[in-house]
């Protein structure tokens, strides 16, 4: 006969098989977020440039937009490549006086990492730590889709986790 009520298993009692409330699986399962997620709420502004535009005109823009990089594309809006501050300051350093009427395509960097809007997150976090970039295009069938920064993915997933966490606590209350 099957007890009326639950009883905890005992010392003699057959251990069921072992399950785990939480595995790194589980646990990120539901924090898969995607570049798309991102850009939703970040917008798709793209500032470019053309690979002919002086250095000059870059400085403008990065102090007037208040940003630290700006891909540059062709006439047809195809990436060709991005240029950020430090390849500015860098040069700066090499070519000090005559860095500013220097061409884009002097500085810009040609192979450039990109990303789509359907790549995870933590996936596209871990490829700029590791290539110590700051600043991934993301492109759909070859078309730009917007500029995402290491720090857009890092406070995104700062507020998913406040989220989380602030869910979790009214569970435990609730």
């Amino acid at each position: 006969m099957a007890p009326s009520s639950y009883q905890p298993p005992t010392r003699g009692d057959k251990a069921a098989t072992a399950t785990r409330s939480q595995s790194v699986e589980t646990n990120l399962s539901h924090t898969q977020s995607t570049v798309a997620k991102l850009l939703e709420g970040k917008g798709d502004a793209v500032f470019s440039v053309r690979p002919n535009d002086t250095i000059h005109s870059v400085v403008d823009i990065l102090r007037e937009k208040r940003i630290g990089a700006v891909v540059v594309t062709d006439q047809n809006g195809t990436l060709q490549g991005i240029l950020s501050e430090r390849d500015i300051v860098r040069r700066m350093a090499e070519t000090p006086g005559q860095t500013l009427p220097q061409s884009v395509a002097d500085l810009m960097t040609t192979q450039v990492k990109t990303c789509s809007p359907d790549d995870y997150l933590n996936d596209v976090l871990k490829t700029m730590t590791e290539g110590r970039f700051r600043h991934m295009p993301v492109l759909s069938d070859g078309n730009l889709q917007g500029v995402i920064t290491i720090g857009d993915v890092v406070h995104f997933r700062l507020k998913e986790l406040e989220y989380e966490a602030l869910r979790m606590k009214q569970m435990i209350v609730g």
